[in-house]
């Protein structure tokens, strides 16, 4: 299998090595629209993003490789690539029970910890060091950083961010397209469209769902 990366920045670089590190030279394109022309370097086409359309073969996946949440999901609309064409890449040392389920697109990066009964939907990022206890269940788009430790039964709906080094509690509900800020502790369910910060959180902003980046 051969992998074409969208995007070209540091997240990018990251799975990158991830696909080389478990199955060799397998990156065969790096699509960004920072690139108007079509080169060619050390064997990898890097051009923008309508290129995708005459590189896709059935032995090839594509990685949505961006961090933003609202970005990876404004993408995946307007390329409307069937979603078995998206691949997934899971680090070699991250733990994945075989009761959970990871979705097409996303990344599990290194040092992740993923128990039984998990599920994953697709284009996420479980960022390194993060910890998915038991029963968990991640939507879309979501963005788990690193060391960050959702606890048994939580609910994370889409496009959510989970803020380094915090922590979800167990059975709590994290509405869709809210942050949780890095280092703070979840011990009440956090609305959607909400910024929570805090030790434990408490909400410093709600807003309506107005942004064209996540209505598309």
């Amino acid at each position: 299998m051969e992998y074409i990366l969208l995007g070209d920045g540091g997240h990018s670089r990251v799975i990158r090595e991830m696909i080389h590190e478990k199955f060799g030279d397998k990156v065969v394109a790096i699509l960004d629209d920072k690139y108007t022309v079509i080169n060619e370097k050390t064997s990898i086409i890097y051009g923008p993003l309508s290129l995708i359309d005459q590189l896709l073969t059935e032995n090839r996946k594509v990685v949505i490789a961006i961090g933003s949440n609202q970005v990876r999901k404004k993408i995946q609309h307007q390329l409307k690539i069937d979603s078995f064409q998206y691949g997934k890449v899971i680090h070699s040392s991250a733990i994945v029970s075989s009761s959970a389920f990871i979705g097409n697109g996303t990344v599990i990066m290194p040092g992740v910890y993923i128990n039984a009964g998990v599920s994953i939907n697709e284009h996420c990022i479980i960022n390194t060091g993060a910890i998915i206890e038991h029963d968990t269940k991640i939507d879309s788009f979501v963005h788990i950083s690193p060391n960050a430790t959702l606890t048994g039964d939580v609910s994370i709906e889409e496009g959510v961010h989970i803020g380094a080094s915090s922590t979800v509690i167990p059975g709590k509900h994290v509405g869709s397209w809210s942050t949780v800020g890095a280092g703070s502790t979840v011990i009440k369910n956090i609305p959607s469209q909400s910024t929570a910060v805090g030790c434990p959180t408490r909400i410093v902003s709600e807003q309506i769902k107005n942004n064209m980046e996540i209505r598309l």
